[in-house]
């Protein structure tokens, strides 16, 4: 009979893999970040280990809620942009029909307010034991990930400071989306973002590296009970060998500095 972590566990996995465009998550993307399936599975290769949430990191741009008091976060909030990649975020406003104006909301608790924001890669990742969540939050705290921490149940979160969080405009009383910032302001956040994008990017491959070597690599025995126990579910890329996963690591850093190289280009040239 499988203990209640294993059972646990496998229940996961299978949400995992059945997620997809046809079957969204309750995320505001819905589906999985494609720059966190590596770290994914290999989190998961492991017996003591399964991964509950996920981001890779973001830009968004979010319209507050209404505020029935000062200190409240308001209802009605709502997305007005989204991307957690570079290649949809150069000149991210044209998306958006913004009104610049040059004079800001009476008050700050009766507006809502329009704020942009990147944040950075965080994952939530259930264990089986104390000792399992103490060598992984030692692992991400080694790699700068100084707001990490481990909750109730052996739930370790994982978490950097790496972050933007800057009011550009409010919702006008006819429900036009007005900002009171420049294009060339928007531009220097935007810039700003790529490179917090390229240091989050840069984090996510050292605790992948980090944990293959301190906790995988370090652990044989369970990383090949998780091979014959995980191989029964379909999991988001077919199994690799560390050869191959290294090239793809690689492959995969080099195309995201080149969008980074791209996506820069086209904010300052224009």
């Amino acid at each position: 009979m499988q203990d209640s972590f294993t059972q646990k566990k496998q229940s996961i996995l299978k949400e995992i893999s059945a997620n997809g465009p046809e079957n969204l998550d309750a995320s505001p993307k819905g589906t999985i970040d494609e720059h966190c399936i590596p770290i994914i599975n290999l989190i998961n290769s492991h017996r003591d280990m399964v991964t509950t949430s996920s981001c890779s990191g973001r830009v968004s741009v979010y319209l507050e809620g209404t505020q029935s008091k000062l200190v409240s976060k308001g209802n009605e909030g709502k997305w007005i942009f989204v991307t957690h990649d570079t290649t949809n975020l150069a000149k991210w406003y044209n998306t958006i029909d913004f009104q610049y104006v040059h004079e800001y909301p009476a008050s700050s608790y009766e507006a809502r307010s329009i704020l942009y924001k990147f944040e950075a890669l965080i994952l939530h990742v259930k264990c089986r034991d104390q000792a399992t969540a103490n060598k992984l939050y030692s692992v991400a705290m080694n790699c700068g990930f100084r707001e990490s921490g481990i909750g109730s149940n052996y739930n370790v979160a994982i978490r950097t400071s790496i972050k933007l969080d800057v009011p550009i405009g409010y919702l006008g009383p006819d429900n036009t989306y007005r900002c009171f910032v420049t294009e060339d302001y928007l531009n220097y956040i935007t810039n700003v973002s790529f490179d917090r994008f390229k240091e989050n990017f840069k984090k996510l491959d050292q605790l992948h590296d980090a944990i293959e070597k301190g906790i995988i690599n370090l652990d044989d025995e369970s990383s090949a009970d998780a091979v014959q126990n995980d191989s029964k579910h379909k999991s988001l890329k077919e199994w690799e060998s560390i050869e191959e996963r290294r090239a793809r690591m690689k492959q995969e850093g080099l195309r995201r500095k080149e969008e980074l190289k791209k996506a820069k280009e086209t904010v300052t040239s224009d």
